[in-house]
This record gives structure tokens, C-alpha cells and sequence, in this order.
């Protein structure tokens, strides 16, 4: 007859099992802005008529290989989901943020639903492209909607998280998350107002897509650091 493992051996055990889940969730959230940065980043360099520059990360969905940035999409979102999910549940206590893992999380649908809808050809690409398409689908549309929690989303999440983190003390991030958000929201303001000016000054046209990435990389790097902060936050608050 086999005996039942004692009682502190059990809550060791899942102690160990809860806090295993913990890092590979919030690990989860360290992986997805480098993923998601090296996949376009190597794809632009290795796709026919393609210019970084000029053309939007989401182009590169569209043509023969543009499966591999629908997958980036997808896995990014599940990522950025699966962290939200975890940190909602660290942060339950009173001194945490309900809202910041909420927005995390419709940042991750926003992310898998901008992969499951294609957007349209747009500024050049694929290869004779107008600059401003007349015609839009549904697909595209739902595309640039489910981008919203990205664009916008994401730089409302880092001013949540700075209140986060002034109540913790750490003053530092909580500055540094301000100055993401509006870095975001600048960037992203310019490249859509230059957008809007393209058909009067299509050189403007030539920089969009930097405009773009550099948007989205100070938002992903926000979240990477994020991540790592989380990790070491739970870490100190185990021990």
C-alpha cells in the first residue's frame, strides 16, 4: 500500500510547480518584442521589392512567403497574452494595476487578429502599388482596427504602469514608461500625419516605414523591460 507524501512535501511541490509557471509565463513576455523585431527584420532584408524604409512591417504578410509574418503575428500575440494572464494574477493585490494587464492582453488579441486579417497593399507594395490605394477590404480594415491596441493601446499601457511603478517607488521606471508612451504617441502621430500628406509630398512616402519601426520598437522594448522587471519583482517578493 503506497503512502501519501507528507503534508509539507506537497506544498513544497506546488509551491515549486506555481512558481515554474510564473517564469515561463512572464518569460513569455521577455521573448516576444526580440521575436517579433528579428522575424521582420531579417524578412525585410530578404524579400524581393521590399524596402524597410518605405514599406509597413505589415506588408511583409502579404505574397508568397507573408505566412511567415501571419505566424509572427499569431505567436507575438500569444506571447504578449500569456504574460498579461500571469501579471494580472501577480498583480491582484491591492498595490498592483488592473488595467495594465487588461490593455496587455487586448495587445495580444490586437496582435493575433492583425494576423489572421491581411492587410492591403499599400504605399508601393507589393511592387506597383499605388501610394494610397482607392479601394479596401474587409480584410484590411479589420487589420488597421485590430492594430488600435498596439498603436494607441500600448502607449496608454506605459502611463498605467508608471503609476505602478511610482506606488512601488521605483521612479526611475516609472519615468522611463512615460517617456516610452510619449515616445510612441509622438512617432506614431508624425508618421500618420505625413501619411495623410502623401499624395502632396510622396517623398514623405520614403520614410514610413522607419517612422513605423521605430514606433514599435520603443513600445516592444517597454515590454521586454517590462517582463524582465517582473521577473525579478516576484523573485524578490518570494524570497
Amino acid at each position: 500500500m503506497s503512502r501519501s507524501r507528507p503534508m509539507s512535501m506537497q506544498t513544497n511541490s506546488a509551491f515549486l510547480e506555481s512558481d515554474i509557471k510564473t517564469k515561463v509565463l512572464l518569460i513569455c513576455g521577455v521573448l516576444a518584442g526580440p521575436f517579433f523585431t528579428l522575424s521582420w527584420f531579417l524578412q525585410g532584408l530578404n524579400r524581393t521589392g521590399y524596402d524597410p524604409m518605405q514599406h509597413a512591417i505589415s506588408s511583409l504578410s502579404m505574397g508568397e512567403f507573408g505566412w511567415i509574418q501571419i505566424a509572427t503575428f499569431i505567436i507575438t500575440g500569444l506571447l504578449i497574452l500569456a504574460f498579461s494572464i500571469e501579471l494580472r494574477r501577480i498583480l491582484r493585490h491591492p498595490s498592483g494595476s488592473v488595467w495594465g494587464p487588461l490593455l496587455l492582453g487586448l495587445l495580444g488579441i490586437g496582435l493575433i487578429g492583425s494576423g489572421i486579417f491581411v492587410t492591403d497593399p499599400l504605399n508601393g507594395y507589393p511592387p506597383g502599388t499605388p501610394i494610397i490605394p482607392t479601394d479596401r477590404t474587409a480584410h484590411g480594415i479589420l487589420h488597421d482596427l485590430f492594430g488600435i491596441p498596439f498603436f494607441l493601446g500600448l502607449p496608454i499601457t506605459c502611463f498605467v504602469f508608471a503609476r505602478f511603478f511610482d506606488r512601488q517607488g521605483e521612479h526611475n521606471w516609472a519615468l522611463y514608461s512615460r517617456l516610452s508612451g510619449v515616445g510612441m504617441f509622438a512617432v506614431f502621430v508624425v508618421a500618420r500625419l505625413g501619411f495623410r500628406l502623401l499624395p502632396t509630398y510622396p517623398d514623405l512616402a520614403a520614410n514610413f516605414g522607419l517612422l513605423q519601426r521605430v514606433t514599435v520598437t520603443i513600445g516592444l522594448a517597454w515590454l521586454t523591460l517590462l517582463a524582465l522587471y517582473m521577473l525579478r519583482w516576484t523573485r524578490k517578493e518570494n524570497t
